[in-house]
């Protein structure tokens, strides 16, 4: 599939300088979404996957059917204070300062074998701090997913040590 033909591009967006893509259209759009949701399972699908991991809120998007589609768990990542239950926290940096990520203490069994998938490879650092946190919990980081990923951002050579894909790459 094109799915650059699916992906809407806003230039100036969130700011002068951004050529933001908008996943919305590919949504949207049933046989998009769903070849997107196939494609990514069936390059999971032999890399032995318990557990599929996301982070909110576009991971939730891609990351919950891909589990679905491979009959396994899904494992949300959230910022901190948005879930109810113990967590593990980690801290990673920004462009311009700090944030901080958690998942439930009990999400991650040792020895598990976790994908993670996100609708956007930049910079790393989002996906950088969850695969430290699965990693912390004793899971191995198996293979990563993404719909889009912008190669100018070199993300991929900060993730290095981990197979990745993407459905679709752009220069920005």
């Amino acid at each position: 599939m094109d799915y650059k033909s699916k992906i809407r591009i806003i230039d100036g967006f969130p700011k002068e300088g951004i050529s933001f893509k908008d996943i919305t259209t590919l949504i949207q759009d049933g046989e998009g979404l769903k070849k997107a949701v196939d494609d990514l399972a069936a390059y999971l699908e032999d890399k032995n996957i318990d557990v599929i991991v996301g982070p909110e809120a576009r991971g939730f998007i891609f990351g919950v059917p891909v589990a679905y589609a491979m009959g396994i768990g899904f494992v949300p990542v959230r910022k901190k204070g948005k879930l109810p239950y113990d967590t593990v926290k980690v801290e990673y940096d920004l462009e311009y300062g700090k944030d901080c990520l958690e998942i439930h203490k009990d999400s991650i069994k040792p020895g598990q074998r976790v994908a993670i998938v996100d609708d956007l490879l930049a910079t790393g650092g989002t996906i950088g701090a969850v695969a430290k946190l699965v990693e912390q919990m004793g899971g191995e980081v198996v293979s990563m997913g993404f719909a889009i990923e912008l190669t100018d951002l070199k993300g991929r050579d900060k993730l290095g040590k981990y197979d990745i894909m993407s459905l679709v790459q752009y220069n920005i």
